[in-house]
């Protein structure tokens, strides 16, 4: 069971993330993906991290019910 906290911590993965829902919908979550993939396949480590953090942050802003305490 995964207990660390669902938290969106930057700014620009925010607006990232919400971006590539408004662009791709229900799909937006492998969009990052694959953008993450592709980063870490020609060793741009800060990307990478960038965009895994924008497919959690899809993942969290697509969640239909509420986890945890909204700050």
């Amino acid at each position: 069971m995964n207990t660390s906290p669902l938290t969106i911590a930057d700014t620009a993965v925010y607006v990232t993330a919400t971006s590539l829902i408004a662009d791709h919908g229900e799909y937006a979550c492998v969009e990052a993906a694959a953008r993450a993939d592709a980063s870490q396949r020609i060793g741009n480590v800060v990307e990478f991290s960038h965009w895994r953090q924008v497919e959690r942050a899809v993942q969290i802003l697509q969640l239909e019910d509420i986890i945890g305490d909204l700050h």
